[in-house]
């Protein structure tokens, strides 16, 4: 069996643990997967709290877009890459490694994934399709009436996964 377990950080490894543990008791894989927004608008952000990244490593000049802006560094900059991956990094430490070291500790094969969208929810029906997983654990944050009128992640996976799905309630909702 494989399970995808979809989070933004707020789903606990005690809450995942409870429910893939069992489920994968047989053998199977678990990858669990967050979706982060990285429009280019939010460099200037990221360059605040990480600062400036050194450039990679430039095989030919149609690669190097040079610095020449009064010492900031323009859009396209080759750190802009580096930035990002350290960003994809941070949130893949943050919200995916304590619920795969927890479900590694309980014998569970377990990975993480990373992926950019500005749409999560078809971001995760994508990666579902491209997986062939067989069922999707994702929270549910129960944020009261204005989500049921628009949506959540979780009721758009649930209405259009084509795989089984196990919304987990958070705790704290």
């Amino acid at each position: 069996m494989h399970v995808l377990v979809a989070t933004d950080g707020r789903l606990t490894a005690e809450q995942v643990s409870a429910f893939v543990v069992p489920l994968t008791a047989g053998g199977g894989t678990v990858t669990v997967l967050t979706v982060v927004e990285v429009p280019h608008s939010f460099l200037a952000e990221m360059r605040a709290q990480y600062g400036e990244q050194g450039p990679p490593e430039v095989v030919g000049d149609n690669e190097y877009v040079g610095v020449s802006h009064g010492g900031k560094a323009p859009f396209g900059w080759p750190g802009d890459l580096a930035m990002i991956d350290r960003y994809r990094e941070d949130k893949k430490a943050q919200r995916c490694m304590p619920l795969v070291d927890a479900l590694r500790s309980s014998g569970v094969s377990a990975d993480s994934k990373v992926l950019e969208s500005e749409q999560t929810a078809r971001a995760i029906l994508d990666e579902i399709e491209e997986s062939g997983c067989d069922l999707v654990v994702i929270g549910s944050h129960g944020q009261g009436f204005f989500e049921g009128l628009l949506g959540s992640t979780g009721t758009k996976i649930a209405r259009q996964a084509p795989c089984g799905v196990l919304l987990v309630r958070n705790r704290d909702s």
